[in-house]
């Protein structure tokens, strides 16, 4: 994916990118090879794979959520900043916590931060299932399993809050026995399948609300 294929397919999303924006992402990208000849951030480098399936795939949330009208968000096990250092690109107004368990990439992280010159950001070195904070929307990219990932990360989810798991295909992974213990405990709203533009590989979006509401 091109930049220019890049703009053309977020403005799909609904988001229309400022030469800011379009900068900072560029900035990312230096930041993220550079940093990943230090500290392994990710096996993708190739630019056109990084627009792809980092970048726009990190705003895929957005078939599914008007992130600007959320006021907090936690990236779980953000790893190289997907999809928390995207997101706050393009929704500059959005309070992001980026939680990763690796010291190395909370460093790295908070170096992009600063050059970037990104507000209302932070990362923290911890795991999910110790942090305290609540958020208005949890998120996480390729985490763990479905059901492992709810014990990480729920009670990081407000009352009136969501989960958003950003996966693959997930057609093994959520069978009908799945589905029926997640409805025990919690509500599962929704999965968005979609395929990713160019490549066509499987995409699903799982929101996961708390019961009661």
């Amino acid at each position: 994916m091109t930049e220019q294929e890049f703009i053309d397919s977020i403005k799909e999303l609904g988001i229309e990118p400022t030469d800011k924006q379009l900068y900072q992402l560029s900035k990312f990208y230096e930041l993220l090879i550079e940093w990943n000849q230090k500290i392994n951030l990710t096996r993708i480098t190739d630019k056109k794979e990084v627009y792809l399936k980092h970048f726009y795939d990190s705003l895929t949330i957005s078939k599914e959520l008007d992130l600007n009208k959320i006021n907090t968000l936690c990236d779980v096990g953000t790893g190289a900043g997907f999809p928390g250092i995207v997101l706050k690109i393009f929704y500059p107004d959005l309070k992001i916590t980026l939680i990763d368990s690796l010291l190395k990439r909370v460093k790295y992280l908070n170096e992009i931060i600063k050059e970037l010159n990104l507000k209302e950001i932070k990362a923290i070195h911890t795991r999910a299932e110790d942090y305290k904070e609540t958020f208005d929307i949890v998120t996480a990219r390729a985490v763990a399993n479905i059901e492992k990932l709810l014990t990480y990360t729920m009670h990081l989810v407000k009352k009136d809050g969501k989960l958003i798991a950003m996966k693959g295909n997930i057609d093994e992974e959520i069978t009908e026995d799945v589905r029926k213990r997640i409805d025990k405990k919690y509500k599962l709203i929704k999965i968005n399948k979609f395929y990713l533009p160019k490549e066509e590989s499987h995409r699903s979006l799982v929101i996961i609300g708390k019961k009661g509401l």
